[in-house]
């Protein structure tokens, strides 16, 4: 139940940061929103998938589960995006790039995180091919 609720608030502070920042870089023509804001967003996103699962799994068994071969997509991308988010903020200082990785690695540890529940994968790919049919 603890547990539930710190993931949950976790998870409603990193929705909240994502706002932010994007609310921050329509307002300023800097890449300096995302050098003060896009750093602490992009570091609670890495940290979201890796602490909790920790915590309930423990990091050994977590390395584990993140390459086994169902997760290993989403880890690479997840990783790479947060690489190249990295990459488009201090060294190419591309903001537009910096928030297209922002939401990949968010899209790449939504279908993480899905790979944990049964069938939930499944539930969401008929969802949008019903959407898209």
């Amino acid at each position: 139940m603890a547990s539930e609720m710190v993931g949950e608030s976790a998870f409603i502070l990193m929705l909240d940061k994502e706002l932010d920042l994007t609310r921050s870089l329509m307002h300023q023509h800097s890449a300096s929103v995302l050098e003060s804001d896009g750093l602490p967003y992009v570091l609670l996103l890495a940290s979201f998938v890796l602490f909790f699962t920790c915590f309930l799994m423990g990091p050994l068994k977590q390395l584990k589960a993140m390459f086994e071969p169902k997760r290993l997509i989403a880890t690479v991308v997840m990783l790479l995006c947060l690489i190249l988010t990295l990459c488009a903020v201090f060294l190419w200082n591309k903001k537009v790039l910096a928030m297209l990785f922002c939401v990949l690695q968010f899209l790449a540890m939504t279908w993480y995180s899905l790979s944990y529940i049964p069938f939930a994968r499944d539930a969401v790919i008929k969802c949008f091919s019903s959407c898209l049919a």
